[in-house]
Protein backbone atom coordinates (compact mmCIF):
# COMPACT_ATOMS: atom_id res chain seq x y z
CA UNK A 1 0.00 0.00 0.00
CA UNK A 2 1.19 3.64 -0.65
CA UNK A 3 1.64 5.12 2.54
CA UNK A 4 2.87 8.67 1.22
CA UNK A 5 0.70 11.74 2.43
CA UNK A 6 0.48 15.37 1.91
CA UNK A 7 0.27 17.57 5.11
CA UNK A 8 -1.19 20.89 5.13
CA UNK A 9 0.30 22.59 7.73
CA UNK A 10 1.11 26.28 9.31
CA UNK A 11 4.35 26.67 11.74
CA UNK A 12 3.86 26.68 15.46
CA UNK A 13 0.73 25.91 15.67
CA UNK A 14 -1.74 22.62 16.37
CA UNK A 15 -0.17 21.44 13.41
CA UNK A 16 3.12 21.41 14.53
CA UNK A 17 2.35 18.20 17.17
CA UNK A 18 1.20 16.21 13.96
CA UNK A 19 4.89 17.45 12.36
CA UNK A 20 6.44 15.81 15.04
CA UNK A 21 3.97 12.69 14.88
CA UNK A 22 5.08 12.25 11.06
CA UNK A 23 8.49 12.70 11.94
CA UNK A 24 8.58 10.28 14.75
CA UNK A 25 6.61 7.61 12.28
CA UNK A 26 9.40 8.00 9.90
CA UNK A 27 6.19 8.87 7.75
CA UNK A 28 6.60 9.28 3.66
CA UNK A 29 5.11 12.75 3.27
CA UNK A 30 5.22 16.16 1.40
CA UNK A 31 4.64 19.34 3.53
CA UNK A 32 2.66 22.05 1.94
CA UNK A 33 3.07 24.88 3.79
CA UNK A 34 0.33 27.37 4.95
CA UNK A 35 0.98 31.26 6.13
CA UNK A 36 -1.67 31.79 8.90
CA UNK A 37 -0.61 35.80 8.96
CA UNK A 38 -0.68 35.97 5.18
CA UNK A 39 -4.58 34.06 5.34
CA UNK A 40 -3.86 31.34 2.93
CA UNK A 41 -5.79 29.37 4.64
CA UNK A 42 -9.03 31.07 3.58
CA UNK A 43 -7.74 30.80 -0.23
CA UNK A 44 -10.34 28.77 -2.19
CA UNK A 45 -7.56 26.01 -2.64
CA UNK A 46 -7.10 24.95 0.82
CA UNK A 47 -10.41 25.65 1.60
CA UNK A 48 -11.50 22.91 -0.68
CA UNK A 49 -9.60 20.58 1.81
CA UNK A 50 -11.01 21.81 5.23
CA UNK A 51 -14.08 24.47 4.47
CA UNK A 52 -12.94 25.14 7.93
CA UNK A 53 -9.83 26.96 7.00
CA UNK A 54 -7.92 25.13 9.83
CA UNK A 55 -4.66 22.87 10.00
CA UNK A 56 -3.55 20.17 10.26
CA UNK A 57 -5.20 17.83 7.54
CA UNK A 58 -3.64 15.54 5.55
CA UNK A 59 -4.38 13.69 2.20
CA UNK A 60 -3.54 10.16 1.69
CA UNK A 61 -4.59 8.92 -1.65
CA UNK A 62 -8.64 10.13 -2.54
CA UNK A 63 -9.13 10.33 1.59
CA UNK A 64 -8.94 13.18 3.44
CA UNK A 65 -8.22 14.27 7.17
CA UNK A 66 -8.97 16.91 8.94
CA UNK A 67 -8.49 18.00 12.87
CA UNK A 68 -5.49 17.15 14.72
CA UNK A 69 -6.64 13.92 16.85
CA UNK A 70 -8.63 12.44 13.77
CA UNK A 71 -5.24 12.64 11.67
CA UNK A 72 -3.18 11.88 14.30
CA UNK A 73 -5.14 8.46 14.83
CA UNK A 74 -5.18 7.97 11.30
CA UNK A 75 -1.47 8.49 10.78
CA UNK A 76 -0.52 6.27 14.09
CA UNK A 77 -2.43 3.77 12.45
CA UNK A 78 -1.30 3.96 8.66
CA UNK A 79 2.24 3.19 10.35
CA UNK A 80 1.13 0.95 12.14
CA UNK A 81 4.09 -1.01 12.40
CA UNK A 82 5.95 1.77 13.56
CA UNK A 83 4.58 0.83 16.85
CA UNK A 84 3.37 4.62 18.20
CA UNK A 85 -0.72 3.21 17.76
CA UNK A 86 -1.49 0.32 20.28
CA UNK A 87 -3.17 -2.58 17.92
CA UNK A 88 -6.72 -3.43 18.08
CA UNK A 89 -6.13 -6.75 20.57
CA UNK A 90 -3.71 -4.78 22.56
CA UNK A 91 -5.13 -4.15 26.45
CA UNK A 92 -3.74 -0.21 26.14
CA UNK A 93 -5.93 0.47 22.59
CA UNK A 94 -9.12 1.28 24.73
CA UNK A 95 -6.91 3.87 27.25
CA UNK A 96 -5.17 5.28 24.15
CA UNK A 97 -8.28 6.20 22.73
CA UNK A 98 -9.77 7.41 25.59
CA UNK A 99 -6.83 9.64 26.16
CA UNK A 100 -6.83 11.01 22.24
CA UNK A 101 -10.95 11.51 22.94
CA UNK A 102 -10.15 12.82 25.94
CA UNK A 103 -7.75 15.44 24.34
CA UNK A 104 -10.65 16.95 22.27
CA UNK A 105 -13.73 16.36 23.69
CA UNK A 106 -12.68 18.08 27.13
CA UNK A 107 -9.17 19.12 27.20
CA UNK A 108 -9.38 21.90 24.25
CA UNK A 109 -12.74 22.66 25.46
CA UNK A 110 -11.45 23.69 28.88
CA UNK A 111 -8.53 25.59 28.17
CA UNK A 112 -10.24 27.70 25.58
CA UNK A 113 -13.24 28.64 28.02
CA UNK A 114 -10.35 29.73 30.17
CA UNK A 115 -8.68 31.30 27.97
CA UNK A 116 -11.68 33.35 26.86
CA UNK A 117 -12.48 33.74 29.93
CA UNK A 118 -15.83 32.01 29.42
CA UNK A 119 -17.81 30.08 32.27
CA UNK A 120 -18.42 26.79 31.42
CA UNK A 121 -21.68 26.74 33.77
CA UNK A 122 -23.00 23.84 35.32
CA UNK A 123 -20.52 21.13 35.30
CA UNK A 124 -23.66 18.74 35.11
CA UNK A 125 -24.53 20.24 32.14
CA UNK A 126 -21.10 21.85 30.69
CA UNK A 127 -19.64 18.56 28.15
CA UNK A 128 -16.39 18.81 29.94
CA UNK A 129 -17.58 18.76 33.82
CA UNK A 130 -15.56 21.32 35.19
CA UNK A 131 -11.79 23.25 34.03
CA UNK A 132 -10.23 22.25 37.56
CA UNK A 133 -11.91 18.29 37.33
CA UNK A 134 -10.03 18.43 33.46
CA UNK A 135 -6.69 19.35 34.87
CA UNK A 136 -7.04 16.90 37.94
CA UNK A 137 -8.13 13.95 35.54
CA UNK A 138 -5.54 14.31 33.35
CA UNK A 139 -2.60 14.80 36.09
CA UNK A 140 -3.46 11.90 38.14
CA UNK A 141 -3.25 9.69 34.64
CA UNK A 142 0.51 11.22 33.82
CA UNK A 143 1.40 10.64 37.46
CA UNK A 144 1.30 6.70 36.66
CA UNK A 145 4.48 7.77 33.90
CA UNK A 146 6.64 7.87 32.86
CA UNK A 147 4.17 8.38 29.31
CA UNK A 148 0.64 8.75 29.06
CA UNK A 149 0.15 5.16 29.21
CA UNK A 150 2.53 4.03 31.14
CA UNK A 151 6.10 2.56 30.21
CA UNK A 152 4.87 2.97 26.03
CA UNK A 153 5.50 5.83 24.24
CA UNK A 154 2.40 6.24 21.85
CA UNK A 155 1.41 8.92 19.03
CA UNK A 156 -0.75 10.03 22.54
CA UNK A 157 2.73 11.49 23.95
CA UNK A 158 3.07 13.43 20.60
CA UNK A 159 0.02 15.22 21.15
CA UNK A 160 -0.58 15.30 24.61
CA UNK A 161 3.61 16.33 25.12
CA UNK A 162 3.28 19.36 22.83
CA UNK A 163 0.10 20.27 23.86
CA UNK A 164 0.72 21.10 27.00
CA UNK A 165 4.35 22.91 26.43
CA UNK A 166 1.83 25.27 24.18
CA UNK A 167 -0.59 25.63 27.13
CA UNK A 168 1.82 26.04 29.76
CA UNK A 169 3.57 28.61 27.52
CA UNK A 170 0.53 30.59 27.99
CA UNK A 171 -0.53 29.82 31.49
CA UNK A 172 -3.69 28.09 30.48
CA UNK A 173 -2.46 24.99 32.35
CA UNK A 174 -1.27 24.99 35.95
CA UNK A 175 2.67 24.57 36.44
CA UNK A 176 2.32 21.67 38.23
CA UNK A 177 5.27 19.17 38.35
CA UNK A 178 3.55 16.63 37.19
CA UNK A 179 2.80 18.36 33.67
CA UNK A 180 6.32 19.83 33.66
CA UNK A 181 8.37 16.68 34.05
CA UNK A 182 5.85 14.99 31.44
CA UNK A 183 6.69 17.95 28.92
CA UNK A 184 10.26 17.65 29.45
CA UNK A 185 10.74 13.84 28.85
CA UNK A 186 8.43 14.56 26.22
CA UNK A 187 10.60 17.39 24.69
CA UNK A 188 13.52 15.02 25.39
CA UNK A 189 12.68 12.76 23.09
CA UNK A 190 15.25 13.39 19.74
CA UNK A 191 12.81 13.21 17.03
CA UNK A 192 10.52 15.51 19.09
CA UNK A 193 14.09 17.41 19.60
CA UNK A 194 14.05 17.46 15.31
CA UNK A 195 10.38 17.98 14.59
CA UNK A 196 10.75 21.34 17.02
CA UNK A 197 13.87 22.92 15.11
CA UNK A 198 11.95 21.72 11.95
CA UNK A 199 8.66 24.14 12.85
CA UNK A 200 10.96 26.78 13.65
CA UNK A 201 13.10 26.48 10.74
CA UNK A 202 9.40 26.86 8.90
CA UNK A 203 8.34 29.54 10.57
CA UNK A 204 11.58 31.97 10.26
CA UNK A 205 10.91 32.68 6.52
CA UNK A 206 7.29 33.19 7.39
CA UNK A 207 8.34 35.96 10.74
CA UNK A 208 10.59 37.25 8.28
Amino acid sequence: MNRHVTFFYAPQTRASGTLALLEALQADYTIHTLDLKAGTQREPAYLAINPMGKVPAIRHGNAVVTEQVAVMLYLADLYADRGLAPALDDALRGPYLRWMAFYGSCFEPAVMDRSMKRDAGDPTSSGYGGYDNVMDTLAAQLATGPWLLGERFTAADVLWGTALKWTMQFGLVPDRPVFRDYVDRVAAVPVIQRAAELDTSYASPQAA
